[in-house]
């Protein structure tokens, strides 16, 4: 009995990485275009400001 409840444990933990990293990838993907948005917007103030500033 001791070895089917080792290995039934072994099994629930190793089910909730895999739940927790499902959810961790779902987050990303569905942020990930707001995050690019932001990080572009971020990049063309970061190089037209100063170009207006001195020009």
């Amino acid at each position: 009995m001791v070895a089917i409840e080792n290995m039934v444990e072994n099994i629930r933990y190793k089910s909730q990485i895999l739940a927790r990293t499902n959810k961790i990838d779902s987050a990303v993907s569905a942020t990930g275009v707001v995050g690019f948005t932001a990080g572009l917007l971020m990049a063309l103030i970061l190089i037209v400001v100063p170009v207006l500033l001195v020009g």
